[in-house]
């Protein structure tokens, strides 16, 4: 096969050899559209690992409803009032739609985000106590640093057990102490501590400072009957969360006798929107990044054709001896391309060893922190092949230019040449 060929090849690098100074000055072009379009690619991958690992934790495909007040009057009640879940509408939505994956019915004391005071040994913390099922965990996940999460038969025992955070932790208890077995008193009622928790500093739904006591426990401490607050919701994940949305409300407007158009009597957020949106950006920037990087390899490229064009020029009578001792047309733009091939794919692989380090440096500068969305800013596989597979077939398309202005010498002008 003529790819094989040993004296292809060392003809190729024999005349690339020439001038090396002009060969690597060709070079640059490539090698620096290659690092700009790894940078964008890698920069943009980078953005999008960063969103990943600030909603890490959290379901993508969750939603969270509440109740509110009436805006519009309906079947005689007046417009303002109170609407207020109870247990059993969590079972309701269960049964009536399938699309539900996981709810958590949630209960906090006092008002949302109401501070409540903890004590301990003369000590206190303020902080958002929550009654919660353990299947929360399922949508907020926990970053456990010691003991457990609330679990089912806290819930079906009603056990006085409690999960803090850090900050709850630091006002509570030396830094030295276990608090694991230890007791912590609410509104009057001791709770075992037999878990600790690290808040996700990005995706903060609990607060900075929050307790979590089972549920069950919670109706009968502080008198909460059979009252639910909100609910934490993750629908299963080839439906879309705004359809399951609409269902609940649906049912509930109808149990509560609330106006279909009331838009504020039952409050929702969805979290999947946030996800979406940030997906969209990431990838049109991913899109954008390698639009950008394309173009500027083109131009690398092109310059490599000029520099060919050239050394055609300078070449004729070389070209014209090997036609006359019987090379084909074929022979010689084959040898232009390859050698077009050769310089573009060299250059291309310098640019992205450069780049890859670049990378590595801006991931040791941007991505260990936790502030910026910026991590792992690395080009996967499947991006270079392309990118690499695309620059191999520009170079070719741009070598045939010089390849054909070779074929075109005729064998005796050229031997006339000087």
């Amino acid at each position: 096969m003529w790819i094989f060929d040993r004296d292809l090849w060392l003809e190729i690098f024999n005349t690339l050899g020439k001038n090396m100074f002009r060969t690597f000055l060709t070079m640059l072009g490539v090698i620096f559209a290659m690092i700009i379009l790894m940078l964008l690619l890698g920069s943009a991958n980078g953005m999008s690992n960063g969103f990943n690992r600030i909603f890490a934790g959290t379901a993508s495909n969750s939603l969270f409803v509440w109740s509110q007040r009436t805006s519009e009057p309906y079947k005689g009640f007046e417009r303002g009032r109170r609407i207020r879940f109870r247990i059993d509408d969590a079972n309701i939505l269960k049964k009536n739609i399938p699309e539900i994956d996981v709810l958590a019915p949630r209960i906090e004391l006092g008002s949302h985000r109401g501070v409540v005071t903890v004590y301990r040994n003369g000590r206190t913390s303020g902080s958002s106590v929550y009654g919660d099922f353990p299947e929360i965990d399922n949508i907020t996940k926990k970053k456990l640093v010691k003991g457990r999460f609330l679990n089912n038969n806290d819930i079906e025992g009603s056990k006085k057990v409690c999960v803090i955070g850090e900050e709850t932790f630091k006002l509570l208890f030396d830094k030295s102490e276990d608090a694991i077995g230890q007791e912590i008193r609410v509104n009057g009622v001791f709770f075992t501590v037999v878990g600790i928790y690290k808040p996700n500093n990005n995706i903060n739904i609990d607060g900075e400072n929050a307790i979590f006591v089972p549920f069950t426990t919670f109706q009968k401490a502080f008198g909460s009957g059979d009252r639910m607050g909100w609910m934490a919701i993750s629908v299963n994940e080839d439906t879309k969360v705004a359809i399951v949305e609409d269902k609940i409300k649906k049912l509930l407007k109808n149990k509560y006798d609330i106006a279909p158009n009331d838009e504020r009597a039952i409050g929702s957020f969805d979290m999947s929107e946030i996800f979406n949106n940030i997906s969209s950006f990431t990838t049109v920037l991913q899109g954008f990044s390698f639009f950008v990087g394309i173009f500027t390899l083109l131009a690398g490229v092109i310059a490599i054709s000029n520099i060919l064009l050239i050394t055609v020029k300078e070449r004729t009578k070389e070209i014209g001896v090997r036609r006359a001792l019987g090379a084909t047309p074929k022979i010689v733009r084959r040898q232009i391309v390859m050698e077009a091939i050769v310089l573009t794919g060299f250059a291309g692989l310098i640019g992205f060893a450069i780049s890859v380090g670049m990378l590595t440096l801006l991931d040791k500068m941007f991505g260990q922190g936790n502030d910026f969305p910026f991590k792992n800013p690395m080009v996967d596989i499947p991006q270079f092949t392309i990118a690499f597979l695309l620059m191999v077939g520009l170079s070719v398309l741009i070598g045939l230019i010089p390849a054909n202005r070779a074929v075109k010498v005729r064998p005796i002008e050229a031997l006339r040449e000087e």
